[in-house]
């Protein structure tokens, strides 16, 4: 049976975590707040209280911690349990330029390094239906292979040099799909409402038709209840805009909409709601919201 290592344990890590250890694996956990990982204890994870002591004797690590930097500085940290020869599926969203820094830490230690980030929030997270979008050599397949099919409903192998980047350059343009999608319903649905109609009218409107689908019946509805229960939060969305714009930036194409999306999450968050999900974009669209 392998042995997984789960660095992480939030919004994303925690039910994938769950999702390996149904599925039979043996699963560590660290968390930078120990007391977000000790929920898993009692499901059958193996807490650890420290980096270098979840991934010793590991088979496969995962990380899927906030940004680059966090998974740097848990990988560093992790230095004295680390062995040649372990599969690190690096899962969080980090952006092009730490994907080649986080390479070249795997390489320094002798890891086998997949560069593997996720499509998919919370609820997919939950479910076991992530998008895996992956790059990395055939040897690491066979050992992911379980792991993958845990925590998702398919995976992408886009390259076999995991230092290419490939999955993380991909997640740029999905991920950059879905911000900027929410913030265009949410836009719709406030000026529905700023000229005196009601703001269901317009979900009525799109429902059933063309532009009709599973994403804005989620979104609009978070917006018409007020339930901005987290499943991408305002700040991590914020957080990806501003890679999403760098990666545009280093590739010479110009992306106005995440941009302004962007602009968006960071006047939702400095209005309270950087901790809601990122539909709370909504409250943006008005002055003191």
């Amino acid at each position: 049976m392998a042995t997984v290592t789960v660095l992480g344990t939030g919004l994303m890590g925690a039910p994938m975590a769950r999702n390996l250890l149904r599925s039979g694996l043996d699963v560590r956990v660290w968390n930078r707040t120990e007391d977000k990982a000790r929920p898993l204890e009692a499901e059958g994870a193996r807490v650890a209280g420290s980096p270098a002591e979840a991934v010793e004797g590991a088979d496969v690590l995962i990380t899927m911690l906030s940004d680059g930097d966090a998974v740097h500085a848990a990988l560093s940290a992790a230095a004295p349990g680390l062995r040649p020869g372990q599969v690190w599926a690096q899962m969080s969203t980090v952006g092009v330029a730490a994907a080649g820094r986080l390479a070249a830490l795997a390489a320094e230690h002798g890891l086998t390094f997949v560069d593997a980030p996720v499509q998919g929030t919370r609820q997919p997270a939950e479910q076991g239906k992530l998008v895996i979008l992956a790059a990395g050599p055939q040897e690491a397949r066979q050992a992911l292979e379980p792991v993958f099919a845990a925590l998702g409903q398919r995976t992408l192998w886009l390259a076999e040099d995991g230092a290419s980047g490939a999955g993380t350059r991909l997640k740029m343009a999905t991920v950059s799909y879905g911000i900027s999608l929410t913030a265009v319903v949410a836009e719709a649905l406030a000026l529905a409402g700023g000229l005196g109609l009601d703001p269901d009218l317009v979900r009525q409107v799109v429902t059933g038709g063309p532009m009709d689908s599973p994403y804005f019946q989620a979104k609009s509805r978070a917006i018409l209840e007020g339930d901005f229960e987290p499943s991408f939060t305002v700040r991590n969305a914020e957080k990806d805009t501003r890679l999403i714009t760098q990666a545009g930036e280093s590739a010479g194409v110009r992306l106005d909409v995440v941009a302004a999306a962007g602009e968006r999450l960071r006047r939702a968050e400095s209005q309270g709601h950087g901790d809601e999900d990122m539909a709370a974009t909504y409250h943006a669209s008005f002055s003191g919201s």
